[in-house]
Parts: structure tokens; sequence; C-alpha cells
């Protein structure tokens, strides 16, 4: 069972997501129960790869709010866990220019903690207009349809 408890909405407007990977994240016991509330920010977080390692930088997990003295930090590196060949092969995507790798979406499945990961390529700001002006064609038309199908 999959439980979805926050999403990054500004990854999917700023970047084309190409690929999605999913991982699990080292987390200590008042994280994970911090996610459960779900007190979880990934506006700005990015995955890098360092030393054959792949860590998640700027997610913001607030500290437990009955969590003793030694709640870890909120914007700290987490280690992803993923397979070797998956990490090789998201380095070498990454090394190529215009490349990077975004967290899309954090969910529970069954009890553990993943992210998905997305091979994003970044917009201009032509392609985001664009993007922009498809959605609201969208609309129009589907407002269209159903004033239609009510007469």
């Amino acid at each position: 069972m999959i439980k979805v408890i926050a999403t990054n909405k500004k990854a999917y407007h700023d970047y084309f997501i190409e690929d999605t990977i999913e991982a699990g994240i080292q987390l200590m016991g008042s994280e994970v129960k911090s996610i459960r509330g779900g007190n979880i920010n990934l506006k700005d977080s990015y995955a890098i790869v360092k030393n054959g390692e792949i860590f998640l930088a700027g997610c913001h997990i607030s500290p437990y709010s009955k969590g003793s003295f030694f709640n870890p930090d909120a914007k700290r590196m987490r280690r992803l866990l993923l397979h070797k060949k998956e990490i090789l092969k998201l380095k070498q995507k990454v090394a190529e220019k215009g490349y990077t790798l975004v967290v899309t979406k954090v969910y529970f499945k069954d009890s553990l903690v993943k992210a998905e990961l997305g091979l994003a390529k970044g917009k201009e700001g032509h392609d985001k207009r664009q993007v922009l002006k498809e959605k609201e064609q969208k609309r129009q038309v589907e407002r269209a349809l159903k004033e239609i199908n009510y007469r």
C-alpha cells in the first residue's frame, strides 16, 4: 500500500522529468515520526552523487515535537538507498550537460519511507509559458464541453 506524504510540484514546473526511480531514505527514528505527521518540505530538494553514493539535499524535515534533545538537523544530507548499478546509471546521466536529479515525491510503501527521484532536464522560460498556455487551453475546452453536456 502506498501513501503519498509530499510532492514537489515545483519540480514539474521547473523541469522536464524524463525518468523516475524509487529509492529508500536512510532516516533516524524521530524523522520518520515527523514525516508521518506530514512535516516535510521538498520544495528545493535535489539529489547529488558523491563518492559512489547518492545523497538527498535541500529536503527539510521538521524536528519531531515530542522528540528528545538529540533530534537531528532539519536540513541535513540524507543517504538514498539504491543498487550500485542504478547509482552508476544515474551518475552517467547527471554527468551529461543539463541533467539533474530532483525528488518528485516522498511516500510510505508499507512501513518504509521511499523517495521518487526524477532525472530532469531544466526548462527555459518560454517552455514554462508554453506549458501554462496548453493547460489553460485544455481547461477552456473542458469547460465548453461541460456547458454543452448540461444543455
